[in-house]
C-alpha cells in the first residue's frame, strides 16, 4: 500500500513568539495597563485592533472602572466598564474566523499564516503554545505544537478551538465575583434591541448576567425565587441567547440557553429557550439531540408551526418518515404553508414510496 504524501513546513518564519514582550518594551504605560486590565486582556486588545485611550480606575470597585477605547471602525470613542470591556474583547476574539483552513499547492508564507489564522498566531504565545511545524498531507492540515513538557500534533481547526476555549475561560475567570444586583429594567431594553437587530446592545445590557446567575442559582436565595422573578430571568437569558446566536457565537448561546432552562425548566417562559436550543441543534446538524428539546418546547406552549416544522426535519434526517409526516401535518394545520415545508413533504413522500401511496388510497376509497 502506497504511503500518503506528507510535507512538513517549519513555522519559524510565521511564529509570533515574543510579540507582547516587544510591545512592553516600546510602550511606557504597558506595565501599568497590565496591572489595571490584566496582561492577557491587554494582549487581546492589540489582537482585536482595539486602542485603549484612557482608564478611569475605581479602587473601590475595580470592575466598574471606566475604559475609553477606539475600535478603528470610526473616529468616535467608545466607553465601557472594565468588566464589560473584557466581555467585548472576548466576543471579538471568538467570532467566526474569516480565514478558512486551506492551503494551496506550493504555499508561501502568507498562505501558511492564513491557514493557521493570523489572530491565532498571535494568541499562541499569549497562552504558552509554541508552534513547531505545519504538516500537510492528503487530509486536513495538522500543526505540531510544543507545550513545554510535551509535543502534540493536532488539526489546525482543533488548535483554533483550543485557543477560542482559552479566551472564553480567561473572560469567565475575570468576571466579577462580588455581589451581583439584577436590574429588571434592562429586560425590556434588550427586547427592543433584539427587535431592531441591535444584538451588540443586548449583549452590552445582559452579557454580564450569566456568570453571577449561575452561582446565584445554587444559593438558597436563588432556589427560593418566586415564579414571576424566575420567569423574567428566563426571558432575559433567552434574549441574550438569541443575540449570541445572531452574532454567530453558537457555543456561548447554548451555554446561556441551558442556564435559562436550568433556572426555570417547568415555567412557560422556558418554552422559548427549549425551542431556541433545539433550533441551534437543528442548524448544526444534531437532529437527534434536537427532538427532545423541540418536544419540550411544544409542551410548554411554543409555536406549533415553527416547532413542528423543525421536528419534521429532524425526523426526516433520522429516517423516521411516518413521524416526520405527522409533524408536517401538524405544522400545516398550525398555518405553515411555506415552500420549505412543501419541499420537505415531497422528500418524505418520496422516501415512503408505495407505502405512502397505499396509505393515502385508504382515505380516498369510498366507504363499503
Amino acid at each position: 500500500m502506497a504511503s500518503l504524501k506528507q510535507e512538513v513546513i517549519d513555522l519559524e518564519a510565521v511564529r509570533t513568539d515574543g510579540w507582547l514582550e516587544q510591545l512592553a518594551a516600546e510602550i511606557p504605560e504597558f506595565t501599568q495597563l497590565c496591572e489595571l486590565l490584566g496582561r492577557r486582556f491587554v494582549a487581546f486588545s492589540f489582537i482585536a485592533g482595539v486602542r485603549i485611550t484612557a482608564v478611569a480606575y475605581d479602587p473601590q470597585s475595580p470592575d466598574s472602572s471606566i475604559v475609553d477605547f477606539e475600535t478603528g471602525e470610526d473616529d468616535e470613542a467608545d466607553r465601557a466598564t472594565l468588566s464589560e470591556f473584557r466581555e467585548l474583547l472576548g466576543a471579538a476574539l471568538v467570532r467566526p474566523e474569516v480565514e478558512p483552513v486551506v492551503l494551496p499547492d506550493d504555499p508561501d508564507i502568507d498562505d501558511v499564516r492564513a491557514c493557521i489564522g493570523r489572530r491565532y498566531l498571535l494568541l499562541c504565545p499569549v497562552f504558552g503554545i509554541h508552534l513547531a511545524a505545519l504538516i500537510v498531507s492528503d487530509g486536513p492540515p495538522m500543526v505540531e505544537v510544543d507545550l513545554g513538557q510535551t509535543r502534540e500534533t493536532i488539526s489546525v481547526h482543533g488548535l483554533r478551538e483550543i485557543l477560542d476555549g482559552a479566551v472564553r475561560a480567561e473572560v469567565a475567570r475575570a468576571r466579577p465575583s462580588a455581589p451581583f444586583s439584577i436590574d429588571f429594567k434592562r429586560i425590556p431594553l434588550a427586547e427592543q434591541a433584539n427587535d431592531r437587530g441591535d444584538y451588540e446592545e443586548t449583549v452590552s445590557l445582559l452579557g454580564a448576567w450569566p456568570g453571577p446567575l449561575s452561582m446565584f442559582l445554587r444559593t438558597p436565595q436563588g432556589q427560593a425565587l418566586g415564579r414571576a422573578e424566575r420567569s423574567r430571568l428566563v426571558t432575559a437569558l433567552g434574549l441574550l441567547g438569541c443575540a449570541y446566536m445572531h452574532k454567530g457565537q453558537s457555543e456561548w448561546a447554548e451555554d446561556v440557553l441551558r442556564l435559562g432552562i436550568q433556572f426555570g425548566q417547568e415555567l412557560d417562559a422556558a418554552g422559548a429557550l427549549f425551542g431556541q436550543l433545539g433550533k441551534a441543534r437543528v442548524d448544526t446538524g444534531r437532529f437527534g439531540e434536537a427532538i427532545g428539546l423541540l418536544r419540550r418546547a411544544l409542551a410548554l406552549g411554543g409555536d406549533p408551526a415553527l416547532l413542528n416544522a423543525d421536528l419534521a426535519r429532524c425526523f426526516y434526517e433520522r429516517r423516521r418518515y411516518v413521524a416526520a409526516l405527522a409533524c408536517l401535518d401538524a405544522a400545516q394545520a398550525a398555518g405553515d404553508t411555506s415552500e420549505t415545508l412543501r419541499s420537505l413533504r415531497r422528500s418524505v413522500e418520496a422516501a415512503l414510496g408505495d407505502a405512502y401511496a397505499r396509505y393515502g388510497a385508504l382515505f380516498d376509497a369510498p366507504p363499503t
